[in-house]
């Protein structure tokens, strides 16, 4: 399954863009301009086992460095600061990863 499969094209490519710049990505507005806010749990679910690279059931720091590019193979990579505030947002039993729930 590809991320088209699931969230527009277009939207990927806005929001991707939008976040450009080094230092400038903000998970939250990410995920409402990619459409993520508007989706069902379940499509939100294969967006993350998409994201999910070793298929593990959760996303690693490691991962999390490389999720624009999970969107799309232009995007860039996060700086360490901003994979450790994603990772930050999403750890909610502080174990160093996000699971699917």
């Amino acid at each position: 399954m590809a991320m088209t499969d699931l969230l527009s094209a277009e939207d990927i490519k806005k929001a991707v863009g939008a976040f450009s710049a080094a230092e400038s990505f903000n998970y939250k507005k990410f995920f409402e301009m990619v459409g993520l806010k508007n989706k069902s749990p379940e499509d939100v679910k294969k967006v993350f086992h998409i994201l999910d690279k070793d298929q593990s059931g959760f996303i690693e720091e490691e991962e999390l460095k490389f999720v624009l590019k999970g969107f799309t193979p232009e995007g860039r990579d996060l700086s360490d600061k901003e994979t450790k505030a994603l990772l930050a947002a999403g750890d909610k039993d502080g174990d160093g990863k996000i699971g699917a729930d």
